[in-house]
């Protein structure tokens, strides 16, 4: 079993910062792939970043590339975003993801989620 808990979500202002944690504890492994998702209210979920705890390689969709900024920690038990310059149109609940892969971009992939963590970014 896997559990992954997702922190740092807040209210703030347009043109603010946050970072983004999720921990990750439970049966990981080394080629896990770990995924930041958003689903704003009446929209369907969607990617927003993944790193590859195998070879470190990370993606970032268009909608956030220069803004966003995946990472994780050299233990494997945490993953970060980092988003700087935030809009009114990133709010959104964020969710972490675990999957065994390499770039994965799409829910199916993933195996396990976290419950999300609120980002209300006010204009």
């Amino acid at each position: 079993q896997v559990r992954l808990v997702e922190s740092g979500g807040r209210l703030v202002q347009a043109g603010g910062s946050l970072r983004l944690s999720c921990a990750a504890s439970g049966r990981t492994f080394s080629s896990f792939t770990m995924g930041w998702f958003r689903q704003a209210p009446g929209k369907e979920r969607e990617f927003v970043a993944c790193i590859s705890w195998s070879d470190g390689s990370t993606a970032v969709a268009d909608s956030v590339k220069g803004r966003f900024t995946i990472s994780s920690d050299n233990a494997k038990t945490a993953v970060y975003l980092q988003m700087n310059s935030l809009k009114p149109e990133d709010t959104a609940v964020y969710y972490c993801a675990a999957g065994v892969g390499l770039t994965m971009t799409t829910t199916y992939e993933y195996d396990y989620w976290g419950q999300g963590t609120q980002v209300t970014v006010s204009s």
